[in-house]
């Protein structure tokens, strides 16, 4: 199965074609299981957790075309871990944004799981920080390297250094999301120059990126940039496209 990363944005019932291959992994999942709704775990650790959780867990339904699905919610808390039965006996897990650091810190008592499932086949959908924390290496909130601004910020409210944390470990490059519209390409750069990562792939809004078996696959309207260190310098380029 595929873990499936969304740069963010996609919230409305016209982006259901994003998550309609997550959701068929999920049917696929569940028909070897001898069910015929797949169960989908549906975990936000946003600040609006319990209104996000459920407007991404319609989403997922109205991506699903036929027989439905059945939606398990999961309304996190900063602070406080997500507990096991949160992604007992589901056929597919996915996970919403918020801040980075809240959502990797209440779901750091689960990688572990985490890992073996989708070694085991369920399919893993990541939206914004979501798919920030799928890596091995996960970005934090920062927009500063030594001080030195790297992306976008308040000009009044100074921000905080980039901070590097074990992610889950799904993927082995560093994702960025909401790469275009906020202007984050330039710290995914400036992280690898400072040799915080060894380099990355960075997400546009409204677009997913499929990681599976064969080739990376690049679906919806925007980009997904790759970010290599080169000699003298960062190599950037796009992909699937």
């Amino acid at each position: 199965m595929s873990v499936h990363l969304v740069g963010g944005g996609a919230t409305t019932a016209a982006d259901a074609p994003l998550h309609a291959p997550f959701v068929a992994e999920a049917k696929s999942r569940a028909n070897l299981a001898g069910r015929a709704r797949p169960r989908i775990a549906v975990i936000s650790l946003h600040p609006e957790a319990e209104e996000k959780a459920t407007a991404l867990g319609e989403l997922l339904s109205e991506a699903a075309t036929d027989a439905g699905i059945d939606v398990h919610l999961t309304a996190g808390r900063a602070g406080e871990p997500i507990r096991f039965d949160a992604i007992a006996e589901v056929d597919g897990i996915a996970v919403g944004g918020g801040v980075v650091e809240d959502v990797r810190a209440g779901l750091e008592p689960l990688f572990g799981e985490l890992r073996r499932l989708v070694a085991d086949g369920v399919p893993y959908l990541g939206v914004s920080a979501g798919a920030m924390i799928a890596a091995e290496g996960s970005l934090g909130g920062g927009s500063r390297i030594g001080g030195v601004v790297v992306s976008p910020e308040d000009p009044d409210e100074p921000g905080d250094e980039l901070q590097i944390q074990a992610g889950i470990g799904l993927v082995d490059v560093t994702i960025e999301v909401h790469v275009a519209q906020r202007g984050m390409l330039s710290r995914l750069v400036a992280a690898i120059e400072a040799g915080l990562i060894t380099g990355g792939l960075g997400i546009d809004e409204r677009t997913v990126l499929i990681v599976g078996d064969g080739e990376l696959r690049v679906e919806g309207e925007g980009s997904v940039w790759r970010a290599l260190p080169t000699d003298g310098g960062v190599l950037v380029s796009t992909i699937g496209r």
